[in-house]
């Protein structure tokens, strides 16, 4: 757990280097989400780490209250896209200043949080029940997301490090979840091989694997994350599911 908050607080730090003393005309350029600035990406993230931190103390429902981020609002038909939307459209206007410091607030929130949390201690969060190390995770990989979309808002490099291995090995276990989500059936069990940004491979799941992906690292964390399109990569897959693999796998709900 301590080595996923890490991770989390080098993702954070990645961030708040891009948004420091940042001006106008950067908080307001428009991003990869559509219709959205980069303020609104920061807003977004701010309400998702303070629902994180809620999350722990069992406060999600309350957090979450009119915004679409329960599972009554899931029952109801509302989508996780439509509770981002909805929270940002009610919020938005945030001076900037105001904005970073709620957001600073925020993600030191959560990683003190989560860093109390046991690893297989079971959080409810938006999609479900997730042990505490998934939901961090699943966090480190969306400010990885996001400030991927903050840097290419305003031309700007993301580093390329191990932390990618947490965000690859999620993408990696939750292909059954995409699969049952787009209600396609698995043909069987799906590895991954993958090389590293700094050398060596990562490899989650060889062995008895019906399919298997073999590409870069970063290209298959940006499939994951819906920021590439797979035909668009050097991304390989071999099997029965190979081509639905790289079609759904995500890291996200």
């Amino acid at each position: 757990m301590n080595e996923i908050v890490g991770c989390l607080a080098t993702q954070h730090a990645e961030l708040d280097a891009l948004l420091a003393g940042l001006g106008d005309a950067g908080w307001n350029a428009p991003t990869r989400c559509p219709g959205w600035t980069v303020a609104d990406v920061v807003l977004h993230l701010a309400q998702t780490d303070e629902l994180a931190a809620a999350t722990t103390r069992g406060r999600l429902a309350e957090a979450g209250a009119g915004a679409g981020w329960t599972a009554a609002d899931r029952q109801a038909g509302a989508t996780v896209d439509d509770a981002a939307a909805t929270a940002v459209d009610a919020e938005r206007g945030v001076p900037a200043a105001e904005l970073l410091s709620r957001w600073r607030a925020a993600a030191a929130a959560e990683r003190h949080a989560l860093a109390a949390c046991d690893p297989g201690e079971r959080l409810t969060w938006v999609t479900g029940l997730l042990s505490a190390r998934t939901l961090a995770t699943t966090r480190l990989a969306e400010g990885w997301i996001h400030t991927g979309d903050v840097a290419d808002a305003l031309g700007a490099d993301v580093a390329q490090d191990d932390r990618l291995r947490h965000i690859a090995r999620l993408a990696w276990r939750t292909v059954p979840y995409a699969f049952a989500r787009a209600g396609a059936d698995l043909a069987g069990p799906v590895a991954v091989v993958l090389d590293a940004p700094g050398g060596g491979q990562w490899t989650f799941g060889e062995g008895a694997a019906a399919t298997t992906v073999r590409g870069e690292a970063v290209e298959f964390c940006l499939v994951a994350a819906r920021r590439l399109d797979p035909a668009k990569t050097t991304l390989r897959a071999d099997g029965p599911d190979a081509a639905g693999v790289l079609a759904l796998v995500r890291t996200y709900a």
